[in-house]
């Protein structure tokens, strides 16, 4: 990703331009350590100060933290998100799960009038691979195909704005489940997503609405948020 004879005036922006296009591109995932500095000094080709810099700005953007002995890590994969993660991280658990509910009802009543074939298979694809993970009794792979479910159901509204509205809330929220799946998947926690998908398939408009809502009151009752 060397950048090429780069303007001295617009040599800070570019840097930042391109980390953030390995960010948004999914090459440095949420969760994911960053290159060293020196090694993005190397890739780049660029003054070590104008590396800092550009990290700086994504840091104070919300999209990287800078953590000292460890490294800088993705937090978010755009500004809005990381300031939606900064803004909403110690609200109160209610009213997340509040406005989930609304999202998701919302966008699976939708997902059941709009849905494609491509939008079934993804959806199919997902819930098995969910299913796996759970029966592996893998936490942290559990977490995030959950995750990318729930995010499909909100995609196949066709909804641009609700689709990247939910998506910047994304990574919010699994944070929320995984501190509440802990390293331990308990049996008496798992719900069952398919009735989810197969009222979308069947164009079921009202159970498909019903099914994501059930989800989140499931989870306020038992504490368990999936």
């Amino acid at each position: 990703m060397a950048l090429t004879s780069p303007r001295r005036s617009a040599l800070s922006d570019q840097v930042i331009t391109e980390l953030r296009n390995q960010i948004t591109s999914g090459a440095w995932p949420v969760g994911s350590r960053i290159p060293t500095e020196p090694e993005l000094v190397e890739q780049l080709g660029v003054a070590r100060n104008t590396v800092r810099e550009a990290v700086r700005a994504l840091a104070h953007n919300g999209l990287l933290s800078i953590r000292q002995g460890s490294g800088t890590y993705v937090v978010a994969t755009s500004e809005l998100a990381g300031v939606m993660h900064r803004r909403f991280a110690g609200a109160d658990p209610l009213h997340i799960a509040e406005l989930r509910t609304t999202l998701e009802s919302s966008a699976a009543r939708l997902a059941a009038q709009r849905r494609t074939e491509h939008d079934l298979r993804r959806l199919d694809t997902l819930l098995a691979r969910r299913e796996e993970a759970w029966a592996a009794g893998d936490a942290d792979r559990f977490v995030a195909a959950d995750a990318t479910l729930h995010l499909a159901v909100v995609a196949a509204s066709h909804n641009d704005v609700m689709t990247a509205l939910y998506a910047d809330l994304g990574h919010l929220l699994r944070d929320w489940l995984r501190e509440d799946v802990g390293r331990e998947l308990r049996p008496e926690n798992h719900m069952d997503h398919a009735r989810l998908v197969a009222a979308i398939r069947a164009g079921d408009t009202e159970t498909a609405a019903a099914e994501a809502a059930s989800y989140t009151r499931h989870c306020l009752v038992t504490g368990v948020r999936g």
